[in-house]
């Protein structure tokens, strides 16, 4: 399918949670980090990652056609199931201009701020509000920062 011109000026956030197959290890985490990188560069994406051994949480952001084709890619991709939109929505200036793909871990540092989000003491995404995991993230990266 053709892009029209109207999608390339058009710029959308998608915000998703997947449950990662339990054969995904830290390599493995590691090489889909730095091809979403590459990828995502090339593509005029950018976005947050959150994930722990179980769970992604992310959210991309760039043309629409391009977050349409990716999202296909997402939906084929082996490493991961059960994928489930939290959000998607039009925007009018970019979040994650900054990462091609920012990424974010639970660790000791940051245990409160996924406490603060969480329901439950485990991060499960699927449990989290839109407005819930946008929080998450937006706080993990300024952390980070």
């Amino acid at each position: 399918m053709a892009q029209s011109n109207s999608d390339a000026h058009i710029l959308v956030s998608m915000t998703y949670a997947s449950r990662a197959n339990p054969d995904v290890s830290a390599k493995d985490f590691n090489e889909i980090l730095q091809q979403a990188q590459k990828n995502n560069a090339a593509n005029g994406i950018t976005g947050m990652l959150v994930f722990n051994k179980n769970y992604f949480l992310q959210t991309i952001e760039g043309p629409r056609a391009q977050i349409n084709r990716l999202l296909y890619g997402l939906i084929a991709d082996q490493r991961h199931h059960d994928l489930q939109l939290i959000e998607t929505h039009e925007l009018k200036h970019r979040e994650w201009a900054k990462w091609s793909m920012n990424y974010a871990s639970p660790t000791e540092a940051n245990a409160a701020i996924y406490l603060k989000y969480s329901t439950t003491i485990d991060f499960n995404p699927y449990l989290l509000s839109a407005e819930a995991a946008s929080n998450l993230m937006r706080e993990l990266s300024a952390q980070k920062a």
